[in-house]
């Protein structure tokens, strides 16, 4: 029997699955990824996201958020239409939010008011934060830590970052999402360098889907398209990778994630 796994992030409303996303779920499932979460980054994604993830049989939930490039195409109502979109039992976290200022698609002082909002209804809404760090010289830690006391938890999606912000997030006690980065030889050795600083209690994994295609995968594993397109079916190849590292077995780093993906989302161990 195949350990049950869990994608805490995958972009499965992306266009990339519109021809075929009924098929990827059913290939996740078959690969024993069980549990699966749909990263929403505005409003309207956000509201597609609960209606996807509505009436479904499968164990499928999405995050509600405004992700930092999209800060600066908030309407006057955002914040009450995002509260309303929280409030849904579809949605599992608030995000993904957060800061970028590598490409600073939004103004800067505009992505920190966004996210503190963001950072506030998660509070009054008793869920966690998903959250987008990059390039922001411990800029999103500083806000996070304002809030650390209200927000009932953390899960930094996608870490890429250094020692340093590795050793304040974990400190602080929050989750680090893992995702296929850590098996890109090209760009992914610091983080490999790290990655098993990270206890297993503090450990997600996630795809990014249809992002960051794990290089340790069969090239074009479900298709000849000119650039390999990732899908939650492969998060084991992260799996694998992250067993390699910490030197465990694959099963291990699966239950592990599985069980944090439970508590931080507030999943039942059945589904």
């Amino acid at each position: 029997m195949i350990a049950p796994r869990t994608d805490i992030g995958a972009n499965l409303l992306h266009p990339q699955f519109d021809p075929d996303r009924e098929i990827v779920m059913q290939r996740a499932q078959a690969a024993g990824v069980t549990r699966l979460l749909i990263t929403c980054t505005d409003l309207a994604e956000s509201a597609r996201g609960v209606a996807f993830c509505r009436g479904r049989s499968e164990p499928i939930w999405c995050t509600a958020g405004v992700h930092p490039h999209n800060a600066k195409d908030t309407g006057p109502h955002w914040l009450a239409e995002l509260t309303k979109l929280v409030a849904e039992p579809e949605v599992k976290a608030v995000g993904e939010t957060g800061l970028d200022f590598n490409r600073n698609f939004s103004p800067q002082a505009r992505q920190i008011e966004v996210f503190r909002a963001q950072l506030e209804v998660a509070t009054t809404a008793g869920k966690p934060a998903f959250v987008h760090d990059r390039d922001t010289h411990g800029k999103v830690f500083e806000i996070l830590r304002d809030h650390a006391a209200e927000v009932p938890g953390v899960v930094v999606h996608c870490f890429t970052g250094t020692r340093a912000d590795l050793t304040r997030f974990l400190d602080a006690g929050f989750y680090i999402g893992i995702t296929g980065w850590v098996c890109d030889e090209r760009r992914g050795q610091p983080l490999r360098d790290i990655v098993s600083d990270i206890p297993l209690d503090q450990l997600l994994v996630e795809t990014d889907a249809p992002f960051l295609y794990p290089h340790n995968a069969p090239e074009n594993a479900f298709g000849s398209t000119d650039k390999p397109r990732n899908e939650p079916s492969l998060l084991n190849f992260v799996i694998d990778k992250l067993a390699e590292l910490y030197r465990r077995d694959p099963v291990e780093i699966a239950s592990a994630t599985h069980r944090n993906a439970s508590i931080l989302f507030n999943l039942s161990e059945d589904s």
